[in-house]
């Protein structure tokens, strides 16, 4: 385990730039912290953290310059990965159609959350090929009001997946290499060695962190209350409250629907196909000859849940959730995901 220092976390950027690799990591902007492609670690939101809850996400000034003491915003990594919209084909007036070139970028990720590393590994799961960035995971040691993780199992430690894994204490970085590549970049870094009391003190700060969680979904078998749930009168309670606005699918980390849509220019003689994020709270999205299969808003959230916690293990061998909270924070009714799973086993055990 070494030691790096803040202006090495900067070094650590220039390095993996000279190197080739895109930087994505966490900024401030739009009154967000949002992920985009970073010039420099200046851009990283140092001092900054949020306050989240059931329909809430705020930025709030911390009373030091920590630069990854926030939780997730409402970007996922999702978005580089499998990009919201992308084109598949192009045709002319020869009627010869020519696939899209596919772009690969070299990305490298800064400050990948426990939750959001478990989430690149289902996307994979259930997507195949992705790109392969350079992964720099950060142990979580202050979750959020809405994060629970670690009833999850996906954090707040990150666990394989990662290059490099950086524990952030005060104004120095514990940075553990991953793989080959990892241990390459941080050989090109000046770092000093860890001292075993200093390792022990970082774990047991992200190991304290499990216990701080906002939130805990239920310890019992969610595959089978899903199932024996289908015909609970609480779907129409969610439904009284939910919008359809399809914001939980839009910010969830491993939600991967998509639909397409031909477009032409104004003489019709070009054409082209597009592919983008679609969500299953949209009228359409279950639409066969002849109407829509969910029509009601109870049957869609019902199928959106009982899918993402449900038949996900029967399609994937897991759950389809990490725990992140983003669906409660930016849900604008404040629909509480782990508080509607409460619901659903009480109504379950007839209470």
């Amino acid at each position: 385990m070494k030691i790096l220092s803040r202006d090495g976390l900067g070094h650590l950027v220039d390095v993996l730039a000279t190197e080739g690799y895109r930087v994505i990591g966490p900024t401030v902007r739009d009154s967000a912290i949002v992920l985009d492609e970073l010039a420099s670690a200046e851009e990283l939101p140092a001092g900054w953290g949020v306050e989240t809850g059931p329909g809430q996400y705020r930025l709030i000034r911390r009373g030091d310059q920590a630069v990854f003491g926030h939780s997730a915003g409402p970007q996922s990594w999702k978005r580089f990965l499998h990009p919201p919209r992308r084109k598949l084909w192009s045709a002319g007036p020869d009627g010869r159609f020519v696939e899209a070139a596919e772009e690969t970028p070299r990305y490298a990720f800064l400050g990948v959350r426990g939750c959001d590393l478990a989430a690149i590994a289902k996307l994979r799961t259930v997507l195949g090929r992705l790109p392969e960035p350079f992964v720099i995971g950060v142990n979580c040691t202050e979750p959020g009001e809405v994060c629970f993780c670690a009833s999850m199992g996906t954090g707040p430690g990150v666990s394989a997946g990662y290059d490099l894994a950086l524990t952030e204490r005060g104004h120095r970085f514990l940075v553990d290499a991953g793989t080959d590549e990892g241990a390459r970049i941080l050989g090109l870094l000046e770092t000093t060695d860890a001292s075993a009391a200093e390792v022990t003190a970082a774990r047991d700060e992200v190991t304290a962190a499990a216990g701080k969680m906002g939130r805990t979904m239920h310890g019992g078998d969610l595959r089978t209350l899903m199932r024996d749930s289908r015909e609970s009168p609480h779907w129409a309670d969610v439904a009284s409250r939910c919008l359809n606005c399809a914001n939980c699918t839009m910010v969830c980390p491993t939600c991967f629907c998509t639909s397409t849509e031909d477009v032409t220019d104004v003489t019709g003689e070009h054409a082209e196909r597009w592919e983008h994020w679609a969500s299953c709270f949209e009228l359409d999205f279950s639409y066969v000859h002849g109407g829509s299969v969910r029509e009601s808003g109870a049957s869609r959230y019902r199928q959106w849940l009982s899918h993402k916690l449900g038949t996900w293990h029967d399609q994937f061998g897991s759950s389809g959730c990490v725990g992140c909270g983003r669906c409660i924070a930016w849900c604008p009714a404040g629909i509480d995901l782990v508080a509607e799973v409460d619901a659903l086993a009480e109504a379950a055990d007839g209470h």
